[in-house]
């Protein structure tokens, strides 16, 4: 028998793998896959086949802990798996396989707790961005010493790249915070949060906001200068300065500039 070919032979694999029946390609694998002494040729590669799903599965639980939690297996599995239909894998990595999921979520009708579930996943969606984002400098406390008081009007802060601002209608990181065992769990009612989720020191973080602070975290980070921003949320002189100093602390910004 000729061989096939590595090129030949992995688009069979790939195309036996993602088939929705597996009866036409039973003289395919006899001819490409040998058997063994328990397993017939069709058997072997059917067990490649059959852990597919299961592995692009458990990649979502990893990505989405807390929805896999409030669901449950079962229910979870049931979700990824229609989830899956429509938006299967297409990159060699699975890193960024449940991107399309918050939005996926949001059209099933027939799901209880949608919005709610919408929600908790938008914000594990964000962590995982963050995780894979890239490394950035960190806003020295001596790159903000050197900017002069009265140049902080015109100044622009730049956030790091791992940086993602959230608004949700329910107290998703509340959640979030109990799955990890930080909290107890919150009553799943309409809640506005507002979450910054961040990694600091290459360990995902996230703060809770309250609303004057994530608005004007959001100008910030949307490149207006810090008067302008400051003047249109209406911030307390001394919430600035507590909020400023803990977000520097946390490293959300990378650099200062438009003051020199």
């Amino acid at each position: 028998m000729p061989d096939p070919g590595l090129e030949q032979t992995q688009r069979w694999l790939q195309a036996f793998i993602l088939a929705p029946e597996v009866d036409d390609q039973a003289a395919e694998a006899g001819r490409l896959v040998l058997p063994s002494l328990t397993l017939t040729a069709l058997e072997r590669a059917g067990v490649y086949r059959d852990m597919y799903l299961s592995r692009l599965v458990e990649a979502l639980e990893s990505d989405y802990p807390s929805l896999l939690h409030y669901l449950g297996q079962e229910a979870f599995h049931d979700l990824a798996a229609r989830y899956l239909e429509l938006h299967p894998s297409r990159s060699y990595t699975l890193n960024r396989l449940g991107d399309s999921l918050p939005e996926f979520i949001g059209k099933l009708e027939d799901l209880p707790k949608r919005e709610f579930l919408q929600d908790l996943a938008r914000l594990e969606l964000a962590l995982t961005e963050v995780f894979d984002e890239e490394e950035s400098p960190v806003l020295t406390q001596e790159a903000i010493a050197a900017v002069p008081p009265e140049a902080w009007q015109t100044a622009h802060l730049q956030p790091i790249a791992a940086f993602r601002l959230r608004s949700f209608r329910y107290p998703v990181s509340a959640y979030l915070g109990a799955v990890d065992e930080e909290n107890a769990f919150p009553l799943i009612r309409r809640k506005n949060t507002c979450v910054v989720a961040y990694r600091r020191q290459f360990q995902v973080q996230r703060l809770d906001l309250q609303p004057p602070a994530y608005e004007l975290l959001t100008a910030l980070a949307s490149g207006s200068p810090v008067g302008e921003a400051v003047e249109k949320s209406h911030v307390r002189e001394k919430d600035l300065f507590e909020w400023f100093r803990e977000w520097t602390a946390e490293g959300l910004f990378q650099s200062v500039s438009g003051w020199n």
